[in-house]
């Protein structure tokens, strides 16, 4: 099918462009932006007046609960949930049932992702075996099955040695370890952030220093070994200095956030709402804001979702034995764009930064091609009303998951076309 967007603001920070402009889709590629191509004939138009034409979103944290926790959501759920969000690439983590730690599981789940023809899905493969921490996966095998990483999802590694070796092998292979840094020891059993809101709630705190603690050692390794890693979603002020440190030195570091981290502080558990109990916990405003300004001058490179439906059954219990998580692909746009009017000046081009940190930034920390509206390149696409307002209402959202600390407020920001390899795979 031959596409036309035509009458749309185009903003493509990879290529530098912001400018009104139609774009052009002929076998599923990007045939020209701007000027029609000669002897193209659109079979549909599709009239993107007032509206945002950006790449498709690339989120690097977004739970698919397939294989083996199909009661909390689904692939086909979660796939309708990423079109509604805008999300035509994501990273999904290998905590699974079973662990994606061998090569056949890893084909399986792509050939699934694949046949619904929505959203293009990239795994992560097990560090260890089963996420135990013991004996290393077979890196190599699980890339030509697929992975584009390799993580140990929120299970750390208690053995300084075994990170070592993986990181090693990972050097060898030139593959990026993906580490949610936590200490494997300060904070277990914790459930909010150490601090006073914890205090006076009565809940077992996880302390700051199990993140910083984890950096030291991480970057210690780093320095030894000259692998590359990714850090998933930083959420304390202190980490956000040591990276920053990091980076200054040259290490081959980047790092990501999760949306609801830029917003949300531990104030915001209220009284007990087990929607706000997530992995790592929702810090301090310091930590919240020290996390927006890393954003701001590049300390941080991506912001994610961190998708992990969870059903009734798990979340509406009391805070402390509510399953973490909160759905979040259909939020990620807003939640960007609303760091970017908030935190950013009309010089600093608060619109093209928040989908640079959604599109390029993280298709460049994963090494892929997307992201970017290049001619010749993949149409996949997002066509977004940035004035639209809407309200976060669980039966609204396409997700299996229906739980998030944002039910009730309103969005500014609304995906209304997904295109995805030159099909129009949602519209609102």
């Amino acid at each position: 099918m031959k596409l036309q967007i035509k009458n749309g603001r185009v903003i493509d920070p990879a290529n530098g462009i912001d400018a009104q402009n139609d774009v052009y889709i002929d076998n599923g590629k990007i045939a020209a932006i701007g000027q029609v191509p000669a002897g193209f004939a659109a079979d549909k138009s599709i009239d993107a007046t007032g509206m945002i034409v950006a790449p498709g979103l690339v989120d690097l944290s977004a739970r698919l609960r397939e294989p083996g926790y199909e009661y909390k959501a689904t692939l086909e759920s979660e796939m309708q949930a990423a079109m509604q969000g805008g999300v035509t690439s994501l990273i999904c983590p290998p905590d699974t049932d079973p662990v994606l730690d061998e090569p056949g599981l890893v084909e399986m789940l792509k050939y699934r992702a694949k046949s619904l023809n929505q959203a293009n899905v990239y795994p992560l493969g097990a560090l260890t075996m089963g996420l135990k921490g013991h004996s290393l996966t077979e890196m190599a095998e699980l890339t030509e099955a697929g992975c584009i990483g390799f993580s140990q999802a929120e299970e750390p590694i208690v053995d300084t040695t075994v990170l070592l070796r993986a990181l090693q092998y990972a050097k060898t292979f030139n593959y990026t370890v993906w580490l949610r840094p936590q200490d494997p020891h300060l904070g277990i059993g914790g459930i909010a952030h150490s601090g006073p809101v914890a205090s006076r709630l009565g809940l077992s705190g996880v302390p700051v220093m199990s993140e910083t603690i984890a950096l030291h050692i991480i970057f210690e390794l780093m320095r030894a070994t000259g692998a590359r890693v990714h850090l998933c979603r930083m959420s304390s002020a202190s980490g956000i200095d040591l990276v920053r440190a990091a980076k200054k030195e040259g290490l081959p570091v980047t790092c990501d956030v999760g949306a609801h981290h830029i917003h949300l502080t531990d104030v915001d558990i209220g009284f007990f709402d087990s929607n706000a109990r997530m992995t790592p916990p929702l810090r301090s405003t310091r930590d919240r804001d020290a996390i927006r300004e890393a954003l701001r001058d590049g300390t941080v490179d991506v912001i994610c979702s961190d998708h992990t439906p969870v059903d009734d059954d798990e979340k509406l219990l009391p805070f402390g034995e509510a399953s973490p998580g909160a759905t979040g692909l259909e939020l990620l746009l807003p939640l960007a764009l609303k760091w970017a009017d908030e935190c950013l000046d009309k010089s600093e081009r608060p619109l093209s930064r928040a989908i640079a940190k959604l599109t390029s930034d993280a298709a460049s920390v994963v090494g892929l091609s997307c992201g970017k509206l290049s001619v010749g390149s993949a149409a996949d696409i997002c066509v977004f009303d940035p004035a639209a307002r809407w309200k976060v209402d669980a039966k609204a959202l396409a997700s299996q998951g229906k739980h998030t600390p944002f039910l009730g407020y309103e969005m500014t920001g609304q995906v209304k076309v997904t295109i995805v390899g030159g099909h129009i795979a949602f519209s609102r």
